[in-house]
């Protein structure tokens, strides 16, 4: 017995190494893929050359690459581990916060009042940033006016918030409709629809400064609280019985969930399936405790973005927009998971 319970221990250690292991070995192999490849070593003098010559004011001594690495594919894929792992956090959160495995990070409609806000960004004709700037800030007033929309209703229930959501994204989603239809049909429309379907191509070391605080205080404050994660789907009383002041679990499970979806559409847009895939085949593989199932969806969900991306930059002479790739390969593998009966730690 004692045999079995190290050989477990050791187990979890492993994979707890490998699944960290899995996003930095994703993005230096990701970082060395494009029309100018590179070797991990060429990639990772780059990074630590420009590293230094950061910290110490001198110049890099990798000029050859440093354009390539430093301010074109390390930003991105950047962004990328952070978008992946947040919308794979954010669906954890959601799906315990709901009790409902098919909850989604759009779940209270802040995906829908992202894309609004950055539709009306680029009808005005604003700088990206503005732009993103503008998503952010219409992720959240959605969400607030689901809450509102909820509290009007005159119950707090989770099934009367579900509902608020619903109505307040099928409003947003009319309302990107009418900015689509009034735009130009020869620059902003274009424009408009293609962001929609999502890109990382605007990625910079300036948008990462205005996306990494929201998506890394929302991961950190999810893994430092994830144990808590799994009395959500309890009812009142016995969510109660725990200890735990549940309302302020709930309101901080929904605010990072909140903040990383926001943050996430405003950076690259409208990225489906992620939030909701990844959950479900790290629920398969490590069971349904948030101790282990949301660390390991963020990892997971990281890498899978970031080889995602990838593959929509390089496949092709022009970007496949990164909705496209993930419903393509999602949808068939979300099928095959439903059709199975049990998940192999159930």
């Amino acid at each position: 017995m004692i045999q079995q319970k190290h050989n477990r221990a050791g187990f979890s250690a492993a994979a707890s190494i490998l699944l960290v292991l899995l996003p930095l070995a994703a993005g230096l192999v990701c970082i060395c893929i494009g029309r100018y490849s590179l070797t991990p070593k060429q990639a990772a003098e780059s990074i630590f050359s420009n590293l230094s010559a950061l910290l110490t004011g001198s110049q890099s001594t990798t000029e050859q690459y440093s354009k390539i690495v430093w301010s074109m594919r390390l930003p991105r894929v950047l962004l990328a581990l952070m978008v992946g792992g947040g919308l794979s956090a954010a669906g954890v959160a959601f799906q315990s916060l709901f009790a409902n495995p098919l909850a989604t990070p759009d779940t209270l409609g802040v995906a829908s009042g992202a894309s609004l806000g950055a539709a009306l960004g680029l009808l005005m004709g604003m700088h990206m940033l503005y732009v993103q700037l503008m998503a952010l800030l219409f992720g959240f007033l959605a969400v607030g006016l689901t809450f509102l929309v909820s509290r009007k209703r005159g119950s707090g229930n989770m099934t009367t918030v579900v509902l608020s959501g619903m109505v307040i994204a099928s409003l947003f989603s009319a309302l990107v409709s009418l900015v689509k239809y009034t735009a130009d049909t020869d620059s902003q429309l274009p424009a408009i629809t293609y962001w929609l379907m999502g890109s990382l191509s605007s990625a910079s070391w300036q948008s990462l400064r205005l996306a990494s605080p929201f998506m890394l205080t929302g991961i950190i404050l999810l893994f430092l609280i994830r144990w808590r994660l799994n009395i959500l789907p309890l009812s009142e009383d016995e969510a109660r019985a725990t200890g735990v002041n549940i309302g302020l679990l709930r309101l901080t499970a929904a605010a990072c969930a909140t903040m990383m979806t926001a943050a996430s559409v405003a950076m690259c847009g409208q990225v489906a399936w992620i939030g909701l895939l990844i959950p479900h085949v790290c629920r398969m593989a490590f069971g349904s405790d948030t101790t282990r199932l949301l660390p390991a969806s963020i990892c997971i969900g990281a890498a899978f973005m970031a080889a995602i991306d990838t593959i929509a930059r390089s496949v092709t002479a022009s970007e496949i927009p990164i909705s496209i790739l993930t419903a393509i390969i999602g949808a068939p593998f979300f099928i095959h998971l439903l059709r199975q009966t049990r998940g192999w730690n159930s």
